[in-house]
């Protein structure tokens, strides 16, 4: 990128959405350096390095409020290095939780896939009735002697 380009090419540039670099200055991720007398926002190339990095960092996870708070952090080299790694180590935390949730949500589909024949009648399928909070013995044996 040369000199100062309008949203729209610093969009296409980042493969964004205009109205999502939009949403970013309204919430003080990023910042035109001027408008034109047409009121066209310009940005340079430190708008496209914090495109960068903001899409890198939502790729590990932070939320866009962790985001500002790692380019406020950033934007004064004077700042301590405490806070950034406390955000990572969170985040970090975040993510052993998601994997735990993720884990028991494939063991208790296991389980529930091991119940089932895979073949019949979707009324005595054992995985519906768990989702449906009903035994599937219990509606087989229903069914049975209807």
């Amino acid at each position: 990128m040369k000199n100062h380009v309008t949203i729209g090419r610093l969009a296409r540039e980042a493969g964004l959405a205009a109205e999502t670099l939009r949403y970013y200055e309204r919430i003080g991720l990023i910042r035109p350096v001027q408008r034109t007398q047409s009121n066209y926002r310009l940005y340079d190339e430190l708008s496209e390095a914090r495109l960068r990095f903001i899409r890198r960092a939502q790729n590990l996870g932070f939320s866009l409020a962790e985001v500002k708070e790692l380019l406020d952090l950033s934007s004064n080299p004077s700042n301590d290095m405490t806070a950034v790694k406390q955000l990572a180590l969170a985040k970090i935390q975040d993510v052993e939780a998601k994997i735990a949730d993720l884990q028991r949500m494939r063991e208790a589909l296991q389980k529930l896939s091991q119940t089932c024949p895979g073949h019949g009648s979707v009324a005595n399928c054992p995985i519906l009735a768990s989702l449906a909070g009903r035994d599937a013995e219990a509606e087989s044996q229903k069914q049975a002697t209807a």
